[in-house]
């Protein structure tokens, strides 16, 4: 069951602020439903064989410890009555009670590090030798619902004579790779079928015979910085310009569908030096993170107002991801993000003209640690040593993952999302002189 965004007659925008977004005709609050569900998992559930291990949202997975050998939670089976059938992922809400990692060996992948070339090396945790892959095999499930798996081929041809940019940070970097990998996986290997172009701001992934484009702008603060191509400043030398945003702007105006992504470099524990109007970077002041975060937010919000005609070849609605790494300094259980922050969030979306969807992967994303590159990667452009591995506490990279991995179940909830809106947005078209769906993006 794998649908995806359709393509509609409008460009998607897509948010992501610690999580997972996508834009086209959607039910805004039906798939916040989907990714915002409650940590506690309905103890109802049901493991079939020992051949699926279940893991709770309470049982969190770390790097060094292998899958648990057994199902975590069954009850007897003469005491089991037949599970009731679970509901088709669709537009129809459905009551989601809860959710959980499950363990399947048998799981086919899609796509490895070795396969796909265009993995980087930071992320290419079997190429840098690590020596367990017990961490791919996990799957991502809702308790009632059937989420579809990622269908490469049906997602390009809703991608067909299309663009798609992601938006963001490294983390964001990471979903791009992930997508344009699990895409990759359904293109023949023959000369001209693809091409790919990596530069330090746009990198462009594009598939000949669907005239598709998947892309990635780095924008980690979306609005404009001193930093957005001199990284190595570092979070005390940086400079936000919280109500510029043009720079970057102009080049995501032509995409049918934007997803974005901003969060993590705004959460360093520093006073974030910002400046609107016409002062230089000079004229700074230091603003509490949060109080930084409304502002660029509010910049980016009414650009996707003032453009949510403009973009692409029609409309489009956004949709906002969270993305997080470990939790903050000020985070509350089952967020892995500061509240401040996430209230800000849902403020600024609460009060656009444009709808917004919010595909939450914070929460299903906290509990699978054991996926971070952790010392598998490179930092300063080589690989960590043994040596240095053995000093777990200054190298591990506890922010980004290794792909394949977790990146690709939220390409998965991105398809599934993209699938809803496809469907949303053909009975949109056939019934327009009927009355209105009950939706929040079909104006």
């Amino acid at each position: 069951m794998k649908r995806v965004k359709g393509r509609a007659p409008l460009s998607v925008v897509v948010a992501i602020i610690g999580g997972l977004a996508l834009a086209g005709i959607i039910f805004t609050e039906d798939l916040r439903g989907l990714t915002e569900v409650k940590e506690k998992v309905t103890d109802k559930e049901k493991k079939r064989t020992s051949l699926r291990t279940v893991m709770r949202t309470s049982a969190l997975l770390s790097a060094d410890q292998p899958p648990p050998p057994a199902v975590l939670s069954v009850e007897p089976a003469t005491a089991t009555p037949p599970p009731a059938p679970k509901m088709a992922f669709n537009a129809t809400p459905v009551q989601r009670d809860g959710w959980y990692w499950a363990y399947d060996r048998s799981k086919k992948l899609p796509y490895t590090d070795q396969t796909c070339p265009y993995v980087d090396r930071q992320d290419s945790c079997q190429r840098n030798g690590r020596p367990d892959s017990d961490y791919l095999y996990w799957d991502w499930h809702l308790d009632d619902c059937l989420l579809p798996r990622f269908d490469p081929v049906s997602m390009l041809e809703k991608l067909r004579g299309k663009r798609i940019m992601f938006v963001g940070d490294s983390l964001q970097l990471g979903q791009w790779l992930s997508f344009v990998c699990l895409v990759n996986s359904a293109v023949p290997d023959t000369p001209g079928a693809k091409s790919m172009e990596r530069s330090r701001t746009l990198s462009v992934y594009t598939v000949k015979e669907y005239n598709a484009s998947i892309e990635f702008y780095w924008a980690p603060f979306l609005v404009e910085s001193n930093s957005d191509r001199n990284i190595a400043l570092g979070a005390g030398g940086r400079v936000l310009h919280v109500d510029a945003i043009e720079e970057h702007g102009k080049h995501w105006r032509r995409a049918d569908i934007l997803v974005f992504d901003s969060y993590v470099w705004w959460m360093t524990g520093y006073r974030i030096k910002s400046v609107w109007g016409s002062f230089g970077d000079d004229g700074y002041e230091e603003l509490d993170a949060w109080v930084a975060y409304r502002l660029g937010l509010k910049t980016w919000a009414n650009w996707v107002d003032s453009n949510e005609r403009g973009l692409g070849k029609g409309r489009r609605n956004p949709v906002l991801q969270r993305k997080l790494a470990d939790p903050p300094t000020g985070a509350y259980r089952g967020s892995g993000s500061d509240r401040r922050m996430m209230e800000v969030m849902s403020d600024v979306l609460g009060r656009m003209r444009t709808p917004v969807t919010l595909l939450n992967i914070t929460q299903l994303t906290e509990h699978r640690v054991d996926a971070q590159v952790s010392v598998y990667t490179e930092t300063g452009g080589l690989l960590v040593t043994d040596e240095e591995k053995t000093d777990p506490q200054r190298y591990t990279d506890c922010i980004h993952w290794c792909i394949p991995g977790v990146p690709d179940t939220w390409n998965r909830l991105l398809y599934a999302t993209c699938s809803l809106a496809s469907r949303l947005s053909q009975v949109t078209s056939t019934q327009r002189n009927a009355s209105p769906l009950v939706t929040s993006g079909s104006s």
